[in-house]
């Protein structure tokens, strides 16, 4: 029996691992010898032994049944049914039982996102394009996340365009600066008319080469404490607790330059960044504009106030640890997504259970939004 069997759901954050070669081979062969090797340092010193038996093992058929049933409290990271070979992701999603699944990668863009070449930034974000579009032909539930960085606008409009045409369902934007421009300039307004006009959501997500917190704060004077899992991203203490301030700075920024007044149906999804801060961001998102709209005149043409703009245009993924059913009926139950980040340890054996254990007394209706229909409003699903 699936693991998703109560009603339907849509998981809007899920992975591929992948392996040393994997953005290499979809490259074009004037930067494939460019490319930065696949940083798996935080992952451990055997990765490379590790990734290399779950290689071999997808081409065993008695191994690979041996983790194709309970897929959600089976192997995480490599070892998981699905994380390298796209043949066997359908069958693992049969198992997990939801309806769709929008995929990342893990840690390509650490090749290529902030290359000083801009040649080999675009190409390494082409050739990811290429590769995680063909992981998700295998399936129409699978929807491929493609990535672009922002820096060079005219680049960046050229491939997410070119993204579309490969089958991307969405684009996975760095939560930074776009190179020297803040993410609202005016020099951005076509890529986000493009992906306005083409129904395409832009996602915000943990890693992409976004720096989660200055550097000199690892530097402790004792050793680097080890993680939680062991895979996925890897993150310490705090990290975890600094996750929510590049994509706060990233949405003020686009809401106070009036990207989304401009682009009333851009959609966006902020995914595996928390989502307990939300409530009070809004909250704070108005009280600065009731504060600057008398001085600002941007400010002072919205329509909508920002929560109401945030409302219409994002969605949001708590993680199973966090308390949807106090942040729902904090903020409401239409900003809030249902995510499992299979094969990520991060995602636990029982991400359902784990969010239902929160949710208490809450309507029909409103887990109902959480589980499928805020995703469905996100990707505009006719």
């Amino acid at each position: 029996m699936p693991y998703a069997t109560q009603r339907v759901m849509h998981d809007a954050d899920s992975h591929l691992m992948e392996t040393p070669d994997w953005i290499s081979s979809y490259a074009d062969p004037d930067i494939r010898d460019r490319l930065k090797p696949l940083n798996l340092a935080k992952a451990g010193s055997s990765t490379y032994e590790h990734i290399q038996r779950q290689v071999e093992r997808v081409k065993d058929a008695e191994k690979t049944a041996a983790i194709s049933s309970n897929v959600v409290a089976g192997p995480k990271g490599w070892a998981a049914l699905g994380a390298i070979a796209a043949a066997e992701r359908p069958q693992a999603l049969d198992d997990l039982g939801f309806a769709s699944q929008l995929v990342f990668s893990t840690f390509a863009g650490g090749q290529y996102l902030s290359h000083e070449e801009v040649e080999v930034r675009y190409g390494g974000a082409r050739a990811h394009n290429r590769g995680i579009t063909e992981f998700c032909k295998v399936d129409k539930r699978l929807i491929a996340v493609g990535q672009v960085s922002l820096s060079e606008p005219e680049l960046a409009l050229r491939e997410i365009r070119e993204g579309i045409r490969m089958g991307c369902g969405a684009f996975w934007i760095p939560s930074q600066p776009a190179g020297e421009r803040a993410p609202g300039h005016p020099d951005l307004d076509p890529i986000w008319r493009e992906l306005s006009e083409s129904r395409i959501p832009f996602m915000l997500h943990v890693g992409a080469g976004a720096s989660i917190q200055p550097k000199g704060y690892d530097q402790t004077g004792r050793p680097r404490p080890p993680d939680v899992h062991g895979g996925g991203e890897n993150l310490r203490f705090r990290d975890l607790v600094a996750l929510p301030m590049a994509p706060q700075l990233f949405i003020s920024s686009m809401v106070s330059d009036g990207v989304f007044e401009r682009f009333p149906t851009l959609r966006g999804g902020v995914i595996e960044l928390g989502a307990g801060w939300v409530p009070q961001f809004l909250r704070s998102l108005d009280i600065a504009h009731g504060i600057f709209a008398k001085s600002d005149p941007m400010l002072a043409s919205f329509k909508l106030k920002p929560s109401e703009q945030i409302r219409r245009a994002l969605k949001f993924t708590p993680f199973p640890s966090e308390d949807v059913g106090r942040m729902i009926a904090d903020a409401g139950p239409e900003l809030f997504l249902f995510s499992s980040d299979y094969p990520h340890p991060e995602g636990t054996n029982d991400p359902i259970g784990r969010f239902e254990r929160s949710m208490g007394a809450l309507s029909d209706e409103a887990r109902t939004q959480f589980y499928s229909k805020n995703f469905e409003d996100m990707m505009q699903a006719a």
